[in-house]
């Protein structure tokens, strides 16, 4: 809880704070990696440090966290901190890392604002940091524990490669050390570190896209071109350097974009583009668990001919008792299927459902908005977004 001297002056300060945010981040980290390199090189994304989405994702959560702090005193963004922590432990984030951020931070605060930055303010947003600063921590440290038997990071040899379409392979992986395959909640991702050309080892973040349970841990990885965006340095390097008998380096697996307790529950997962994977996993686990409540599978893409993926799609969904599968496609929709981006215009959604997204932001958007339009709480509509979250930096 902030401290009531505190929270008078972060209200006060908010605005400030809030319009110059995307200055001072900016600026911390250019100063962060300018004094610790490896970072750069061997923990963060430079491809989303390069497009600048890591920024927005920091500025968005750091003003979320202090808005949250000053207009609900008694609770704590819970759901906010839990998404981070478990990104956070899948790249084996150390408490000592938070004080090097502490550092940087506050220097770019102080860079930017100024004389503004009285002992008052620095001593109010201090308060405000290091309360999120160590409930992360605390939460990082039980994800810690629990994934304990996983033993990750970890060694794992590439045993299938399958090309699912021109631009996304599966991997299926197998321990080098011949021990046994944990088991994960569908829904989870691990990260995969590679070392590239320039000696780099860079992390990514891939959804397991198996069925849990299995005796082999998989992924399958878009390949991401260059244009708007930076071109996928581990994406492309998979595609291109990993085959049968590579090894890469998986952490346990994290996320908290998992079924809980649907046992009676109508359902509806949505996905877009590379999002299925997530999808295809939970369908694996409704349909081994023998799930009956209905459930609502919808999914868009560019043409059948991208949709990864799909036979299992397919096939999992049938597997329901009470199911019913809505595919979009922009273009080459076949009979059966729809034209066009997704619509939940016929897609039945009875009351008391439970949505999980994923896709592209403007996507789960737009299927938020229709998903409560329809009378579906805000608290039981789940996402997870591939990249940093922008939802937080942003006005959802």
């Amino acid at each position: 809880m902030l401290s009531e001297s505190s929270a008078a002056t972060v209200r006060a300060t908010l605005p400030a704070v809030g319009a110059a945010i995307g200055e001072i981040t900016e600026r911390f980290y250019a100063g962060m990696f300018a004094a610790h390199p490896d970072l750069l090189r061997n923990l963060f994304n430079r491809g989303n440090q390069a497009a600048g989405t890591q920024r927005q994702a920091l500025a968005g959560s750091i003003a979320a966290f202090a808005t949250h702090l000053v207009d609900h005193p008694d609770q704590r963004p819970d759901a906010m901190l839990s998404r981070i922590a478990h990104k956070h432990a899948s790249l084996d984030v150390e408490p000592e890392q938070y004080a090097i951020v502490h550092e940087h931070l506050f220097a770019a605060i102080v860079d930017v604002l100024g004389e503004a930055v009285t002992p008052e303010v620095a001593a109010a947003w201090d308060e405000v940091y290091w309360l999120m600063a160590n409930a992360l921590i605390a939460i990082e440290k039980r994800l810690y524990e629990e994934s304990a038997d996983d033993s990750g990071p970890r060694e794992w040899e590439v045993v299938e490669r399958i090309t699912e379409t021109p631009d996304v392979a599966t991997f299926r992986l197998r321990p080098v050390d011949g021990g046994p395959v944990p088991g994960f909640r569908a829904g989870q991702y691990v990260s995969v570190r590679v070392t590239l050309p320039d000696g780099a080892r860079q992390i990514r973040q891939y959804s397991l896209s198996g069925a849990p349970g299995s005796d082999v841990r998989q992924i399958s990885v878009k390949r991401v071109h260059g244009g708007t965006t930076p071109e996928g340095e581990v994406s492309n390097h998979l595609h291109s350097h990993v085959r049968e008998g590579s090894v890469l380096e998986l952490s346990a697996p994290y996320g908290d974009l998992v079924l809980g307790d649907v046992t009676d529950t109508p359902l509806l997962l949505a996905s877009a583009g590379i999002g299925v994977t997530p999808m295809v996993s939970m369908l694996a686990e409704l349909a081994e668990t023998g799930h009956r409540a209905p459930v609502a599978v919808v999914h868009g893409d560019r043409s059948p001919a991208d949709h990864a993926l799909r036979t299992d799609h397919e096939a999992y969904a049938a597997k329901l008792t009470d199911s019913a599968a809505h595919f979009f496609y922009e273009e080459d929709a076949e009979p059966g299927t729809r034209t066009g981006l997704v619509d939940l215009d016929g897609v039945d959604v009875p009351a008391g459902t439970r949505a999980y997204l994923c896709g592209p932001l403007p996507f789960m958007r737009a299927v938020r908005t229709q998903l409560i339009a329809k009378g579906v709480a805000p608290a039981d509509i789940h996402y997870e977004v591939f990249g940093p979250d922008l939802w937080l930096a942003q006005a959802s």
